[in-house]
């Protein structure tokens, strides 16, 4: 592919908020780029993205799902992204992947509690992203609520180049602020043909106002633009969007764009704005990858087909006859038949077929180049995150990392039978879903698995059941506590065993410490460092110590919980020249941190969630209650019309059965969202509950 070619690629998200709309929108998106020829709809279960029995069952995208398609010469890949939060792997790995995205707004509500959740993934990013305000045919649509919530929520540059006209039963078009048109969309030819006409004369005033803003915020990214606008010339359209172009790939603003997907308003404009503004894969920066044996040793990946290859799996699908990968091509080309190198795994990998994939179905290519994203079918040992490279070349990229698991539950097959089957099947999800997790619980020997939310939970179970055609038994949803320390603390732990011929010794002395994030709150991760000297523990020794420190961790000393945010460092210890060995100083070390926890004021914590509630005002009162009595605490309350939002932060293990509550509370009226904030410490009357 040419460099021209490249250019005109676009690697783009939609994302959004639970029921902003966004597979409607992508619905559409496809309907008028011809790649469908029948509008499917979310609420009919017949939308071509949500392409899963469950998603179609319950009108709500739960895996990611990809297609590509043309629209003005360019070929666009696009993700269709879950907006539930219990899926929140699945918008974190694509935007990890794509080059610029959607971001959907309801129009009535502005940004709500997943709106800055995925605002802030693509931040991380640094994805460029444009805002398409929908649902404004909606009761209380207000565009210019939305653009101000979305200004001060997200901290972002709003920058308006459309006008609604209209909103409500009253929404008719729209007012482009760069042409100076209005524009009005035929809904009986499903919004396939518009007409763009002069500005109703109600409205030029408010126009030429937000014309106005528009021109000075876009003048100050083009030297051009910024002499004509200080000048008073006139400016050219092309001059124009070339300006918005320049800040919108440099993350200094995000163009506001609205609509309505359901009334077929506003998506070919969206569809333009994303071919003018978002980057191609030459716009991105060359990613930064390392040699695989040489961690501070950097190297530069660029979009270019003719270099070595390097691409990034960043989702698996298991099949029947093998695996799906998805992968990202950041650099050079793919042919089918190739043999790659996992840097990651250190194993060669075989990829014996190359698809583009449309939703569900696929077709085969032959190869595939920098700026592609495709699935490929071969790889044996290839799991979310690794890198693929070629085998004389190998670089590592960085890994994806998602968030902890704060829900389990037992699970086990009915019949001893289908034990091995059950073993296969929770393999296939965890390399489905990186944010599932399945473990042998040692006190109990239950199977225990663990996801993100009830719904999570739900969803694995209805595969493990439909899809795997398995009969199993499941517990209750269970909280996933983790333990803590407060304060700093040394102890020793020695391994000594003596039985005849060669025996076991290790002698560890750690010091741990309660390693804290910037806000206070305990970190999830675990750090270990080694300052002994090698004449304490030999540095052959220093790797086992390691592993019996992260392996004792898992297991903490008040519930036998996994223990997080601690720092531990290898302090001294001695050493056998005979009977000292790796697993002598493993055990020595998980026999310190036992010893040493205990007297390091160790601490229950739970998982705090930040939760969003809409309510009818007549309820507000009612709800409120039942949050603080559920141990919350409200940190917002806003009046959207007749909805009062309540944000609050309630601890998971209060929340188990809330959406009967809420809908008993408000007479089936009221909804809520729910995503994990952090993890803090338990009560102690609650706690001694907890640990018996």
């Amino acid at each position: 592919m040419t460099l021209e070619g490249l250019k005109k690629i676009r690697n783009i998200g939609v994302i959004a908020h639970i029921d902003a709309g966004k597979t409607t929108v992508s619905e559409r998106i496809l309907y008028y780029a011809g790649k469908t020829y029948k509008m499917g709809e979310v609420h009919d279960g017949t939308a071509v993205m949500d392409y899963l029995e469950e998603e179609q069952k319950r009108g709500i995208t739960i895996t990611s799902a990809a297609t590509k398609f043309f629209w003005r010469e360019a070929e666009i890949n696009l993700i269709d992204t879950p907006g539930h939060i219990d899926f929140t792997a699945e918008v974190e790995r694509s935007l990890r992947v794509l080059d610029g995205a959607v971001v959907v707004f309801d129009g009535s509500e502005g940004v709500q509690a997943q709106s800055e959740t995925v605002w802030r993934q693509g931040q991380k990013y640094g994805v460029p992203c444009l805002c398409f305000i929908n649902k404004m045919d909606k009761v209380g649509g207000d565009f210019e609520m939305s653009v101000e919530s979305i200004r001060e929520k997200l901290a972002a540059h709003p920058l308006v180049l459309q006008l609604p006209i209209g909103a409500g039963d009253s929404f008719a078009g729209m007012i482009d602020l760069i042409k100076m048109n209005a524009i009005f969309f035929d809904e009986e030819k499903l919004g396939a043909s518009f007409d763009e006409v002069e500005i109703p004369a109600e409205h030029r005033m408010a126009a030429w106002q937000a014309r106005h803003s528009l021109l000075e915020i876009a003048a100050e990214f083009d030297d051009e633009m910024m002499d004509n606008y200080v000048h008073d010339k006139p400016i050219e359209i092309a001059v124009i969007e070339r300006a918005i172009r320049k800040g919108t790939l440099a993350n200094r603003v995000n163009p506001v764009f609205c609509g309505s997907a359901l009334k077929y308003i506003g998506i070919q404009k969206l569809l333009d704005g994303v071919v003018a503004y978002l980057p191609s894969p030459l716009d991105r920066p060359p990613i930064e990858a390392h040699k695989p044996d040489e961690p501070d040793k950097y190297v530069t990946v660029k979009c270019d087909p003719d270099a070595g290859f390097v691409a990034l799996a960043f989702k698996i699908v298991s099949e029947s006859h093998g695996d799906l990968n998805f992968i990202r091509i950041y650099q050079g080309t793919l042919k089918s038949g190739t043999r790659v190198l996992n840097t990651r795994q250190d194993k060669r990998e075989n990829i014996t077929r190359i698809f583009e994939m449309h939703a569900s179905d696929r077709k085969l290519l032959d190869e595939a180049k920098a700026g592609d994203i495709v699935a490929v079918v071969g790889p044996k040992n290839t799991y979310t995150g690794d890198t693929l490279c070629d085998t004389r070349k190998p670089v590592l990229l960085e890994r994806i990392t998602f968030p902890q698991t704060v829900i389990s539950m037992s699970i086990e097959p009915k019949t001893a039978a289908e034990k091995n089957k059950l073993a296969d099947a929770l393999a296939a999800l965890r390399r489905e879903d990186p944010t599932f997790e399945s473990k042998v619980d040692h006190e109990t020997g239950q199977l225990v698995i663990s996801g993100m939310g009830e719904l999570h939970l739900e969803i694995l179970q209805h595969k493990l059941i439909r899809e795997k055609g398995l009969d199993i038994r499941v517990g209750k949803p269970r909280v996933a506590y983790k333990e803590a320390i407060t304060k700093p603390a040394e102890g020793e732990g020695k391994f000594i065993r003596q039985t005849g011929g060669r025996g076991q010794y290790g002698d560890v002395i750690l010091r741990v410490e309660p390693l804290l994030t910037t806000d206070g709150n305990w970190s999830r991760e675990i750090e270990f460092v080694n300052e002994a000297g090698g004449d304490e523990v030999p540095r052959e020794y220093v790797g086992g110590v390691e592993k019996g420190v992260k392996d004792s961790l898992c297991t903490g000393v008040l519930a036998g919980f996994p223990v997080m945010g601690v720092k531990v460092t290898l302090i001294g210890g001695s050493f056998h020249s005979v009977d000292s060995s790796d697993i002598a100083f493993e055990q020595a070390a998980g026999l310190a941190i036992k010893n040493v926890l205990e007297k390091a004021g160790p601490v229950l914590l739970e998982p705090v969630m930040r939760i969003q509630v809409e309510v009818p005002e007549a309820s507000f009162g009612v709800v409120q209650a039942s949050l603080l009595a559920k141990r919350g605490f409200i940190t917002g309350s806003s009046i959207h019309g007749k909805i009062r939002v309540i944000d609050a932060k309630v601890p998971l293990s209060e929340m188990f059965g809330y959406s009967s509550e809420i809908r008993s509370a408000t007479a089936g009226r009221g909804t809520f969202t729910m995503e994990p904030c952090s993890y803090e410490r338990v009560p102690e009357q609650i706690a001694g509950q907890i640990i018996v």
